[in-house]
């Protein structure tokens, strides 16, 4: 029977980073996905540069070969309403593709690689967890995103969470479809639905294309990617059809899910614990900085893995993402009608400073956030 200390169930920026902060530990890791490397990933696809330097990753040694698509500047606005162009003159993200970036991050985890292998089943015994009947770990750490199979064996309730669904689709543009975007490459566009349940995006990554959209309200949602694409049309944004249909994925927002993040030699990060920042939905840096946060506590429990020696992982994450999803955007949202929910936003779309310094800034950009030090 196999055998290690750490088993990382996940190959995504969480579980990746995770093993990455544990390279040096002496412990031996090793991480278990299902997927082969490199892989698709259903996902917008862009970082902030707090993610490089949390990660230690610099941006012209990761951009050969790569794509690493600066971005300047953001055109946003309500799709029935006035767009908005914010200019900061500098890289203030930067776009990736899912495939690169995650194959990058798994191959410098510094962890054994255990891909093409499904998590099935996970049973304890004594003080170890046995996986697929033959893998022994001493701690398991789940990062399999919102459809973890960790938490799931161990008792997430996946039917009873209210998830933010999306679809997007991510392709290379030809010729005649370059053409055809009025997209830059630097300056992605978002633009939110009029009851601010939701938002699109159209991204352009030198010549790759994401467009999609997510919405917090599993109805009718193809409903609203066709709208979407629809409006983008009808701005003149897209002269084109997409080449695919888009491809559906789903999240929690943070403070929106009642996942245990800790437990008996085990713990949760990322999509996994349900840690999406609550106003844009981005999940990449949460995800990196929970596995970092999760490689502390693993270190500061000193090889003994009790859900008591654990439990630091639970006040690191308070202390780093605070009462994120219960802002007064959130509860707006929640006890306001449509009607009127529409007509605040549309105006306040429509303003440079509240676009610049409240969406972009502090939801999307993080700006006020410090990087994390541990």
């Amino acid at each position: 029977m196999d055998s290690c200390d750490v088993l990382i169930v996940g190959g995504g920026p969480a579980g990746s980073s995770c093993a990455w902060k544990l390279r040096n530990s002496g412990l031996r890791v090793s991480i278990l996905d299902k997927q082969v490397f490199p892989r698709d990933k259903v996902c917008g696809g862009w970082i902030t540069p707090g993610v490089l330097a949390e990660l230690e990753i610099d941006p012209a040694e990761y951009a050969r070969g790569r794509v690493l698509q600066p971005i300047t500047g953001f055109r946003t606005g309500c799709m029935d309403g006035p767009a908005v162009e914010t200019d900061y003159g500098e890289p203030v993200s930067y776009g990736i593709r899912r495939r690169e970036f995650d194959e990058y991050l798994l191959k410098r985890s510094g962890a054994r690689l255990l891909q093409g292998v499904q998590l099935t089943s996970l049973e304890r015994s004594g003080e170890e967890w046995i996986a697929n009947g033959q893998i022994r770990s001493r701690l398991v750490v789940g990062c399999g995103g919102h459809f973890c199979p960790v938490a799931r064996l161990t008792g997430a309730k996946g039917g009873r969470e209210t998830a933010v669904v999306a679809q997007e689709a991510e392709f290379e543009m030809n010729q005649q479809q370059v053409a055809g975007c009025r997209v830059r490459p630097d300056v992605p566009e978002l633009y939110f639905c009029s009851d601010i349940r939701g938002y699109g995006w159209c991204f352009r990554k030198q010549n790759f294309l994401n467009v999609g959209l997510g919405r917090l309200d599993p109805h009718r949602l193809p409903e609203h990617v066709a709208g979407f694409l629809r409006f983008l049309a009808s701005a003149g944004r897209l002269a084109f059809e997409l080449p695919s249909a888009p491809l559906g994925h789903a999240y929690l927002l943070y403070g929106s899910s009642a996942r245990d993040v800790v437990g008996e030699a085990l713990i949760l990060t990322g999509d996994a614990a349900g840690l999406a920042y609550s106003q844009s939905g981005e999940g990449i840096r949460p995800a990196v900085e929970s596995g970092l946060l999760a490689a502390k506590a693993i270190l500061a429990a000193d090889g003994k893995y009790s859900r008591e020696r654990l439990e630091s992982y639970r006040g690191l994450l308070a202390a780093r993402f605070g009462d994120a999803g219960k802002d007064w955007s959130t509860r707006m949202g929640r006890h306001l009608p449509a009607l009127l929910i529409g007509a605040i936003s549309r105006r306040l779309l429509g303003t440079r400073w509240f676009t610049r310094e409240v969406v972009l800034n502090r939801w999307f950009l993080r700006r006020d956030q410090p990087l994390l030090s541990c």
